[in-house]
Order: structure tokens, then C-alpha cells, then sequence
């Protein structure tokens, strides 16, 4: 499983519905689990900043992590970004090949 991580900027729409949230996101949560099932959720954060979310994930390949965005766009994400990211220990390994 390769590892993701998901930002997120609601729509300003969404944004409003602050009392919601809980609902909304779980709604969210509910239907990458049945449309994704291979997804693992590592952790979700509320941000501050230009994102209001980000999740880590795991999923078997970039397509299903473009689903995952896609999901969090049909459900009021004005902007979802999944970036690949792998661990530092892997990273430092892949240094020692330059």
C-alpha cells in the first residue's frame, strides 16, 4: 500500500455549515469506504491555513487515490489535493543511490 496525504478547502458553501460538519464529514468518510475499500485511513486533521483538512491514507495505487479526491470533490471540497509521500527512513535510503 503506498501512502497519501489528502488536503482539502471546502467550498465556502460547505464552509458555512460549520454546525454540519460532523454529519458532512461522516457522510464523506461513509462513502470512500464503499466506493474505496481498499482505502486506510491513518489520520484526519482540522488545519489552519490555505487547507481545512488533511488525511493520511493508505491505498494500493493512484487511482484510487484520485477516486478519494474525487469523492471529496462531489461532496463540497472546493479544492483536493493527494500527494504520494513515502516515510523518512525510506527517503534517506533512496539518498544513499544519488
Amino acid at each position: 500500500m503506498k501512502t497519501y496525504i489528502l488536503f482539502t478547502k471546502l467550498s465556502p458553501e460547505i464552509a458555512k455549515k460549520v454546525k454540519d460538519r460532523s454529519i458532512l464529514g461522516r457522510h464523506w468518510l461513509e462513502q470512500v469506504k464503499e466506493k474505496c475499500p481498499s482505502v486506510k485511513f491513518v489520520n484526519h486533521y482540522a488545519l489552519l491555513g490555505k487547507y481545512d483538512f488533511m488525511d493520511i491514507y493508505e491505498a494500493p495505487d493512484d487511482e484510487t487515490a484520485v477516486k478519494v479526491s474525487l469523492i471529496s470533490r462531489a461532496n463540497g471540497a472546493e479544492t483536493a489535493e493527494s500527494l504520494s509521500a513515502i516515510s523518512y527512513k525510506n527517503f534517506l535510503e533512496l539518498t544513499k543511490e544519488i
